[in-house]
Protein backbone atom coordinates (compact mmCIF):
# COMPACT_ATOMS: atom_id res chain seq x y z
CA UNK A 1 0.00 0.00 0.00
CA UNK A 2 1.40 3.38 -1.04
CA UNK A 3 2.00 5.90 1.72
CA UNK A 4 2.02 9.53 0.64
CA UNK A 5 2.66 12.45 2.95
CA UNK A 6 1.47 15.90 1.95
CA UNK A 7 3.72 18.37 3.72
CA UNK A 8 2.76 22.04 3.88
CA UNK A 9 6.08 23.78 4.45
CA UNK A 10 6.35 24.72 0.76
CA UNK A 11 3.27 26.90 1.28
CA UNK A 12 4.82 28.97 4.05
CA UNK A 13 6.20 31.83 1.94
CA UNK A 14 3.15 32.57 -0.21
CA UNK A 15 0.73 31.82 2.62
CA UNK A 16 2.50 34.27 4.94
CA UNK A 17 2.47 37.02 2.29
CA UNK A 18 -1.18 36.41 1.36
CA UNK A 19 -2.43 36.34 4.95
CA UNK A 20 -0.36 39.38 5.94
CA UNK A 21 -1.52 41.39 2.93
CA UNK A 22 -5.21 40.49 3.17
CA UNK A 23 -5.26 40.91 6.95
CA UNK A 24 -3.58 44.30 6.73
CA UNK A 25 -5.97 45.33 3.95
CA UNK A 26 -9.05 44.49 5.99
CA UNK A 27 -7.84 45.76 9.35
CA UNK A 28 -6.18 49.01 8.27
CA UNK A 29 -8.99 50.01 5.89
CA UNK A 30 -11.80 49.05 8.26
CA UNK A 31 -10.06 50.73 11.20
CA UNK A 32 -9.59 53.95 9.22
CA UNK A 33 -13.21 53.93 8.04
CA UNK A 34 -14.46 53.34 11.59
CA UNK A 35 -12.25 56.13 12.93
CA UNK A 36 -13.44 58.59 10.29
CA UNK A 37 -17.06 57.58 10.87
CA UNK A 38 -16.63 57.95 14.65
CA UNK A 39 -15.39 61.50 14.11
CA UNK A 40 -18.80 62.39 12.63
CA UNK A 41 -17.77 62.60 8.97
CA UNK A 42 -20.20 62.18 6.10
CA UNK A 43 -20.40 59.11 3.90
CA UNK A 44 -18.53 60.69 0.99
CA UNK A 45 -15.57 61.51 3.23
CA UNK A 46 -15.61 57.99 4.64
CA UNK A 47 -15.54 56.42 1.17
CA UNK A 48 -12.81 58.80 0.01
CA UNK A 49 -10.71 57.86 3.04
CA UNK A 50 -11.25 54.18 2.23
CA UNK A 51 -10.15 54.56 -1.39
CA UNK A 52 -7.08 56.51 -0.31
CA UNK A 53 -6.28 53.83 2.27
CA UNK A 54 -6.58 51.10 -0.37
CA UNK A 55 -4.24 52.80 -2.84
CA UNK A 56 -1.70 53.97 -0.27
CA UNK A 57 -1.75 50.66 1.58
CA UNK A 58 -1.25 48.56 -1.55
CA UNK A 59 1.69 50.72 -2.66
CA UNK A 60 3.18 50.68 0.84
CA UNK A 61 2.89 46.90 1.10
CA UNK A 62 4.47 46.42 -2.33
CA UNK A 63 7.32 48.83 -1.61
CA UNK A 64 7.98 47.43 1.85
CA UNK A 65 7.94 43.83 0.67
CA UNK A 66 10.18 44.63 -2.30
CA UNK A 67 12.76 46.42 -0.15
CA UNK A 68 12.81 43.77 2.58
CA UNK A 69 12.98 40.81 0.20
CA UNK A 70 15.60 42.60 -1.92
CA UNK A 71 17.73 42.90 1.21
CA UNK A 72 17.34 39.17 1.74
CA UNK A 73 18.27 38.54 -1.91
CA UNK A 74 21.38 40.72 -1.54
CA UNK A 75 22.50 38.72 1.49
CA UNK A 76 21.89 35.44 -0.33
CA UNK A 77 23.85 36.63 -3.38
CA UNK A 78 26.76 37.74 -1.20
CA UNK A 79 26.83 34.40 0.64
CA UNK A 80 26.71 32.45 -2.63
CA UNK A 81 29.57 34.53 -4.07
CA UNK A 82 31.59 33.92 -0.89
CA UNK A 83 30.93 30.19 -1.13
CA UNK A 84 31.88 30.11 -4.82
CA UNK A 85 35.21 31.79 -4.03
CA UNK A 86 35.85 29.38 -1.14
CA UNK A 87 35.22 26.38 -3.37
CA UNK A 88 37.66 27.78 -5.91
CA UNK A 89 40.41 28.71 -3.45
CA UNK A 90 40.00 26.09 -0.69
CA UNK A 91 38.35 22.98 -2.18
CA UNK A 92 39.74 20.53 0.38
CA UNK A 93 38.60 22.61 3.35
CA UNK A 94 35.16 22.99 1.80
CA UNK A 95 34.97 19.24 1.21
CA UNK A 96 35.78 18.57 4.88
CA UNK A 97 33.29 21.21 6.01
CA UNK A 98 30.43 19.63 4.06
CA UNK A 99 31.43 16.11 5.15
CA UNK A 100 31.39 17.19 8.80
CA UNK A 101 27.89 18.61 8.35
CA UNK A 102 26.65 15.20 7.19
CA UNK A 103 28.47 13.48 10.04
CA UNK A 104 26.77 15.81 12.53
CA UNK A 105 23.43 14.79 11.03
CA UNK A 106 24.06 11.13 11.80
CA UNK A 107 25.97 9.65 8.85
CA UNK A 108 29.07 7.53 9.43
CA UNK A 109 32.36 9.11 8.38
CA UNK A 110 32.75 6.79 5.39
CA UNK A 111 29.21 7.34 4.17
CA UNK A 112 29.43 11.11 4.73
CA UNK A 113 32.67 11.17 2.72
CA UNK A 114 31.05 9.30 -0.17
CA UNK A 115 27.92 11.45 -0.11
CA UNK A 116 30.05 14.61 -0.11
CA UNK A 117 32.16 13.32 -2.98
CA UNK A 118 29.13 12.53 -5.14
CA UNK A 119 27.24 15.74 -4.37
CA UNK A 120 30.25 17.94 -5.02
CA UNK A 121 30.94 16.11 -8.26
CA UNK A 122 27.35 16.78 -9.32
CA UNK A 123 27.08 20.43 -8.21
CA UNK A 124 29.40 21.58 -5.45
CA UNK A 125 27.99 25.10 -5.16
CA UNK A 126 24.41 23.86 -4.89
CA UNK A 127 25.36 21.31 -2.22
CA UNK A 128 27.12 23.93 -0.11
CA UNK A 129 24.50 26.66 -0.46
CA UNK A 130 21.76 24.19 0.47
CA UNK A 131 23.38 22.24 3.30
CA UNK A 132 25.88 24.76 4.68
CA UNK A 133 24.04 28.07 4.23
CA UNK A 134 20.44 26.83 4.01
CA UNK A 135 19.50 28.46 0.68
CA UNK A 136 17.14 26.36 -1.44
CA UNK A 137 15.51 26.99 -4.81
CA UNK A 138 11.99 27.00 -3.34
CA UNK A 139 12.93 29.38 -0.52
CA UNK A 140 15.02 31.79 -2.58
CA UNK A 141 14.12 35.48 -2.27
CA UNK A 142 12.06 36.88 -5.17
CA UNK A 143 11.46 40.61 -4.59
CA UNK A 144 9.14 41.38 -7.52
CA UNK A 145 7.00 38.32 -6.90
CA UNK A 146 6.72 39.15 -3.20
CA UNK A 147 5.83 42.79 -3.90
CA UNK A 148 3.12 41.91 -6.42
CA UNK A 149 1.62 39.21 -4.20
CA UNK A 150 1.49 41.53 -1.17
CA UNK A 151 -0.13 44.36 -3.14
CA UNK A 152 -2.79 42.08 -4.65
CA UNK A 153 -3.54 40.49 -1.28
CA UNK A 154 -3.86 43.92 0.37
CA UNK A 155 -6.24 45.15 -2.34
CA UNK A 156 -8.35 42.00 -2.02
CA UNK A 157 -8.63 42.57 1.71
CA UNK A 158 -9.22 46.34 1.55
CA UNK A 159 -12.00 46.02 -1.02
CA UNK A 160 -14.20 44.12 1.47
CA UNK A 161 -14.67 46.87 4.10
CA UNK A 162 -14.80 49.49 1.35
CA UNK A 163 -17.71 47.74 -0.38
CA UNK A 164 -19.38 47.28 3.00
CA UNK A 165 -19.12 51.03 3.65
CA UNK A 166 -20.69 51.75 0.28
CA UNK A 167 -23.69 49.56 1.11
CA UNK A 168 -24.23 50.53 4.75
CA UNK A 169 -26.27 53.57 5.86
CA UNK A 170 -24.28 56.17 7.77
CA UNK A 171 -26.12 55.42 11.03
CA UNK A 172 -24.96 51.81 10.99
CA UNK A 173 -21.48 52.47 9.62
CA UNK A 174 -19.33 51.89 12.70
CA UNK A 175 -20.92 48.72 14.06
CA UNK A 176 -21.63 47.37 10.59
CA UNK A 177 -18.02 47.76 9.51
CA UNK A 178 -16.72 46.25 12.74
CA UNK A 179 -18.98 43.18 12.58
CA UNK A 180 -18.56 42.46 8.86
CA UNK A 181 -14.79 42.99 9.01
CA UNK A 182 -14.48 40.57 11.91
CA UNK A 183 -16.47 38.02 9.92
CA UNK A 184 -14.12 38.47 6.95
CA UNK A 185 -11.11 38.18 9.23
CA UNK A 186 -12.43 35.07 10.93
CA UNK A 187 -12.88 33.43 7.53
CA UNK A 188 -9.37 34.52 6.52
CA UNK A 189 -7.86 33.15 9.73
CA UNK A 190 -9.74 29.87 9.41
CA UNK A 191 -8.75 29.36 5.76
CA UNK A 192 -5.12 30.24 6.47
CA UNK A 193 -5.02 27.83 9.41
CA UNK A 194 -6.61 25.10 7.32
CA UNK A 195 -4.05 25.63 4.54
CA UNK A 196 -1.26 25.40 7.10
CA UNK A 197 -2.68 22.32 8.81
CA UNK A 198 -3.51 24.13 12.07
CA UNK A 199 -6.69 24.57 14.08
CA UNK A 200 -9.24 26.67 12.17
CA UNK A 201 -10.84 27.92 15.40
CA UNK A 202 -7.50 28.98 16.85
CA UNK A 203 -6.57 30.75 13.62
CA UNK A 204 -9.88 32.62 13.51
CA UNK A 205 -9.77 33.67 17.17
CA UNK A 206 -6.17 34.83 16.96
CA UNK A 207 -6.73 37.10 13.99
CA UNK A 208 -10.04 38.45 15.33
CA UNK A 209 -8.63 39.40 18.73
CA UNK A 210 -5.84 41.63 17.43
CA UNK A 211 -7.97 43.05 14.63
CA UNK A 212 -10.79 43.97 17.02
CA UNK A 213 -8.27 45.72 19.24
CA UNK A 214 -7.03 47.79 16.28
CA UNK A 215 -10.58 48.81 15.31
CA UNK A 216 -11.48 49.75 18.89
CA UNK A 217 -8.40 51.98 19.14
CA UNK A 218 -9.29 53.67 15.83
CA UNK A 219 -12.87 54.30 16.98
CA UNK A 220 -11.59 55.80 20.24
CA UNK A 221 -9.31 58.17 18.32
CA UNK A 222 -12.25 59.26 16.18
CA UNK A 223 -14.46 59.77 19.23
CA UNK A 224 -11.71 61.70 20.99
CA UNK A 225 -11.26 64.30 18.28
CA UNK A 226 -14.71 64.26 16.65
CA UNK A 227 -13.59 66.41 13.75
CA UNK A 228 -16.16 66.08 10.99
CA UNK A 229 -14.98 66.39 7.39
Amino acid sequence: MNHLEHHRLHRSNWLRAAVLGANDGIVSTASLLIGVAAAGSGKEAIILAGVAALVAGAMSMAAGEYVSVSSQADIEAADIAMERAALRDHPQEEFAELRDIYISRGLSRDLATEVTRQLMAHNALEAHTRDEIGITASGKARPLQAALASAIAFIAGAVLPLLTALLLPLAAMQWGLAVTSLVFLALLGAVAAKSGGASMLKGALRICFWSALAMICSALVGRLFEVAV
